[in-house]
């Protein structure tokens, strides 16, 4: 799939939100996108290991982790098991670690920045229910799409 989130504003201007410019891109993937999977976390991701356990499918997780950068809700661990099961991507409104290692794997990952630190584990969270930042609603099964320009959210997939 040949993700260019500018030609996709272009042709679908009114089908489209831009999230506000805020993540850096991390994974070995660059563009990328899918269907919606979300998770509402704050400094556990407990249920990050339960969501990239299940078949992605092509599907991007999107992590409402509250901007905490306090501590990283995805490391490489995670991205391997992402990797294998399918998923395209992870947005993670909070950070990451084990940058170097995710950046050489297949898989998107945009986040807020890093940070060595690891999580509690206190298994709290909420799974597909819609999450809000960046100015957009991310709504479980709504497609999203990011590249080097951005990411944009749209309810109808646009390729």
């Amino acid at each position: 799939m040949n993700i260019q989130t500018a030609d996709l504003c272009d042709t679908h201007d009114d089908k489209v939100k831009v999230v506000s410019p805020m993540f850096g891109s991390y994974g070995g993937r660059s563009a990328f996108g899918g269907p919606i999977s979300t998770l509402k976390i704050f400094e556990d991701n407990s249920f990050v290991r339960k969501a990239l356990e299940s078949a992605g499918n092509g599907r991007v997780l999107v992590i409402d982790g509250g901007a905490s950068i306090r501590c990283a809700l995805v490391g490489d661990q995670l991205a391997e098991l992402a990797v294998k099961n399918g998923w395209a991507g992870i947005i993670v409104y909070g950070c990451i670690r084990d940058s170097k290692a995710i950046g050489g794997m297949d898989l998107g990952v945009f986040a807020l920045g890093t940070h060595p630190r690891k999580t509690v584990k206190r298994n709290t969270g909420e799974v597909d229910v819609p999450v809000t930042f960046g100015g957009v609603t991310f709504v479980p099964g709504h497609h999203v799409y990011a590249d080097e320009d951005g990411v944009i959210v749209s309810a109808s997939a646009l390729l």
